[in-house]
């Protein structure tokens, strides 16, 4: 066994990321050079030797639950959403496998022609053979974010934590952009994170990882290694446990 295998800490991850993570300082679509420094980011997770599952959002293309605001049904909106998470797992199984990087896209809306249809041992199996598995599709159930998708896959993964990759340093008690008194949250309670409507996931999200005692880290995707220092368990961005 190598030293890298050695030091990992985190066997089974599941990697969340946001849908505007790809469309870069455009946000909207994706972003062909965002996409390539991400998953160079992931070849070198998968090259650790963990189990790796990600979850990707939709919003670079198109919210469900900001669509409904503006006129559309608040279920087709969220089926629109769907949609978007699967163009954006596609388009990072195209650059992982131009890396030798095997993956496989798992949708929980059938559609067989490009995918292959979530089914838990399948892709347990998948990953037990070195693959890197892209769950798409949310949850296939409107009225449920890709946060709570991430967790859920996460839960049913026996994964050992979720890390959620964001464009800031991790959890403070303001948003740190708009509120420059903002403090930096290094380690946290689930409950805290609820009752002080902290920004890490949604509720039903953070509630799912305290029941089935999962660990969140959230940190900065922009940061190079951070993802995969935390794997080995060093101190990165915030705890939640």
């Amino acid at each position: 066994m190598s030293e890298t295998t050695d030091r990992i800490h985190y066997r089974r991850v599941l990697l969340k990321l946001s849908g505007e993570a790809l469309a870069g300082d455009k946000g909207f679509g994706i972003e062909p050079s965002v996409v390539d420094r991400l998953t160079d980011e992931i070849r070198s997770i998968a090259a650790m030797g963990v189990s790796l599952g990600v979850v990707i959002g939709g919003g670079n293309i198109v919210r469900g639950a900001m669509a409904s605001r503006q006129g559309i049904d608040r279920v087709q909106a969220d089926y629109m959403g769907m949609l978007g998470t699967i163009i954006n797992a596609l388009a990072v199984q195209d650059l992982l496998e131009t890396k030798n990087v095997e993956t496989r896209v798992m949708t929980a809306i059938r559609m067989e022609e490009i995918a292959e249809p979530y089914i838990r041992r399948r892709a347990m199996r998948h990953m037990e053979k070195g693959r890197v598995v892209l769950f798409a599709g949310g949850t296939g159930n409107p009225y449920f974010s890709t946060d709570t998708a991430a967790v859920l896959r996460a839960i049913e993964m026996e994964a050992d934590v979720v890390i959620k990759a964001t464009k800031v340093s991790g959890v403070y008690t303001a948003d740190p952009v708009k509120d420059p008194d903002a403090q930096f949250i290094p380690e946290i309670g689930f409950h805290e994170v609820v009752t002080r409507e902290l920004a890490v996931m949604d509720a039903p999200a953070v509630s799912l990882c305290k029941e089935n005692n999962l660990p969140i880290i959230v940190l900065n995707l922009e940061d190079r290694g951070a993802v995969a220092a935390a794997i080995r368990g060093d101190r990165v961005g915030t705890l939640v446990s």
